[in-house]
């Protein structure tokens, strides 16, 4: 079965990414393997927030890097642009602030020098680029707006919070706080659903960039039925 390997900023950020792969495909059993942050069957428990934008840079420049395309048929990196002044890319020029698209090519122009532009031409119809402007939680507006804010890439977290304390059940009802994993579970499991992403994913700039990244590579997987 095709692979992919995952390099994120976090654990939060890969259960997202599974549940978008899981519908674009619509297949829940795909062959994903977390490269950055390391997981094992403890990161439930002890999961608390690891993970950053250094540690993607890091592993993208390292011999595990290299090494990870003779293990994975693609290569999926993620990162957040919340904090892209921190790595040198700026949010803005003296025309104005930078649309999402135009960050994400500067975010990634930045990634094919870490990565070295030899290494990086051979390689890069593996690589699957999944920019999240300005953060992940960005992608999950669509899931909980229907006007134009499902197409924010600012504050989104503080917008995601808002809806969730009016959409779920007071039983079991929790506001994103902290990074935990069950929260990103509980919220992006709807993609997982292939109808569901497909009308979600146009909505938000960066999400459409990063599923159309996905078919570009014209990857041929089994569907299931929705499942």
């Amino acid at each position: 079965m095709i692979s992919f390997g995952l390099i994120t900023e976090g654990l939060s950020d890969q259960i997202v990414i599974e549940n978008i792969l899981a519908g674009y495909f619509n297949n829940p059993a795909l062959n994903i393997r977390p490269l950055q942050p390391e997981r094992d069957k403890d990161d439930e428990n002890k999961f608390t927030g690891y993970g950053s934008w250094s540690q993607v840079f890091a592993y993208c420049r390292s011999r595990d890097f290299q090494e990870s395309f003779q293990f994975n048929d693609y290569i999926i990196i993620q990162i957040d642009t919340d904090t892209s002044q921190d790595y040198g890319i700026p949010q803005q020029d003296e025309n104005g602030k930078f649309t999402p698209e135009q960050l994400i090519e500067k975010v990634i122009a930045k990634f094919k020098q870490e990565i070295g532009e030899d290494f990086y031409s051979k390689f890069q119809q593996r690589i699957i680029w999944a920019i999240s402007v300005d953060s992940i939680e960005c992608w999950l507006l669509p899931l909980y707006y229907k006007d134009n804010r499902r197409s924010n890439f600012n504050n989104c977290l503080g917008a995601l919070n808002m809806q969730l304390r009016k959409k779920v059940g007071k039983k079991d009802g929790f506001t994103i706080h902290a990074k935990k994993p069950d929260y990103y579970r509980k919220i992006s499991k709807q993609y997982s659903k292939h109808r569901t992403l497909m009308a979600c994913y146009q909505y938000n700039p960066s999400l459409k960039s990063f599923v159309v990244e996905i078919e570009s590579k014209k990857i041929v997987i089994a569907l299931e039925d929705d499942w």
